[in-house]
């Protein structure tokens, strides 16, 4: 991955509202996907890749309990499914240390960054992702950079020299967040999906003491 595209992770992640984060909890994300492709299937493992190995037992029962009910007729194969969807995204959410809130409907307004991250991994290329950070990250930082530019730096002028500290302070912690992003040091969506992370949790507090 290119510095640029490294750098601008905490960028997209930062302004993203936690709801765009979250998009494991809506009927067209991808742990209800995987749960609905479970259930046509009869296979549970790729629904136990999104939880907790100590969650397993409460998910293969709720999986058991819905391949049961299904089989009375479409009212019940209709509450069955959404029980189990219910069941999955409540317990992964529980393992990100984030509180499940319902199923949400399809179709939420997820803002540009996650539906491009999902369709880059269909396309097995990363060059619209790409794109879209690289983007996001040129503007921030030169919105922020010449804001303040356009003031001069502190001097016989209180005023003046306020309106330049309030434009540099944002401009360097944002700079600062970047750099922590891209070197590793902020924190970030863990891999496996049996440790512990929150959507939308901000970075860790950082030295800079502005």
């Amino acid at each position: 991955m290119s510095k640029p595209v490294a750098v601008v992770l905490l960028v997209v992640l930062a302004g993203l509202p936690a709801a765009a984060l979250a998009h494991c909890d809506t009927l067209d994300g991808p742990v209800v996907k995987t749960a609905r492709t479970a259930l046509e299937t009869g296979k549970v493992n790729p629904v136990l890749a999104w939880v907790r190995p100590a969650d397993e037992a409460e998910v293969k029962a709720s999986f058991a309990r819905a391949l049961a009910v299904r089989k009375l007729g479409p009212q019940a194969r209709e509450l069955a499914d959404t029980s189990f969807f219910e069941t999955v995204v409540r317990v992964h959410r529980a393992g990100e240390g984030a509180p499940y809130t319902g199923l949400k409907p399809a179709g939420q307004d997820l803002g540009p960054a996650v539906p491009a991250a999902d369709r880059a991994i269909g396309k097995r290329s990363p060059e619209e992702v790409e794109k879209l950070l690289v983007d996001a990250v040129r503007h921030g930082l030169h919105q922020r950079f010449e804001r303040v530019a356009a003031r001069g730096q502190p001097g016989e002028d209180v005023a003046a020299g306020r309106e330049w500290v309030a434009a540099y302070v944002p401009y360097v912690h944002w700079v600062e967040g970047v750099y922590q992003a891209a070197s590793g040091a902020a924190g970030a969506h863990p891999e496996p999906a049996a440790e512990k992370h929150a959507h939308g949790e901000p970075a860790p507090a950082h030295g800079h003491g502005h």
